[in-house]
């Protein structure tokens, strides 16, 4: 069964050459690491390599390394496209188009998500999933806070705390697909 794309969209004060720059180059600063990663406070960085090819992961305090996604195009400042996937298997990915579309004196960043077939019999769930954390990774980018945003960060706030409660961060890490090996 195919889903319709996720398509978000935000618009910002900065010309297009910057909003891809904050978007690409400064992804591992502004991502919500807290709130949108396999390892959460075990996180040491998150990693977008800048070229086709490139891979996007995290890399835990501990070494370990987990792939979200790969580049699939680097055409600064108009568009990136990756596949994503984090915490699941590659075979299970999305692929992510990001646009950068002049706007005035500003940007509008249009996201378009795709491939919700990939993730089986969870596949709407998961788009539904997918709509509202990019919503939220948007704003973040932008540098936006509502209340709604507050009110995701305290449901995150509970989830940790029930995930200590099922085993722990260590279980949900444990359960991640997409480990990277040592040395690759």
């Amino acid at each position: 069964m195919t889903l319709p794309p996720v398509e978000r969209h935000i618009s910002v004060s900065w010309g297009p050459e910057e909003a891809f720059r904050r978007f690409a180059l400064d992804f591992a600063k502004w991502w919500p690491r807290k709130t949108h990663s396999i390892g959460g406070p075990k996180v040491k960085e998150i990693v977008l390599e800048p070229r086709v090819g490139g891979r996007i992961y995290e890399e835990l305090v501990d070494g370990r390394r987990f792939q979200w996604g790969q580049i699939l195009a680097w055409e600064p400042p108009g568009r990136l496209m990756f596949t994503f996937h984090p915490s699941r298997e590659p075979s299970s990915a999305q692929d992510v188009e990001v646009r950068f579309v002049p706007e005035g004196t500003g940007t509008r960043l249009e996201l378009v998500a795709t491939k919700w077939e990939n993730w089986g019999k969870d596949a709407a769930k998961a788009r539904k999933g997918y709509h509202l954390g990019w919503g939220y990774v948007l704003k973040v980018w932008a540098g936006r806070r509502d209340a709604g945003m507050l009110l995701l960060d305290g449901l995150a706030a509970a989830l940790t705390a029930l995930q200590v409660f099922k085993g722990g961060r260590d279980a949900a890490i444990a359960r991640a697909g997409g480990e990277i090996a040592r040395g690759a």
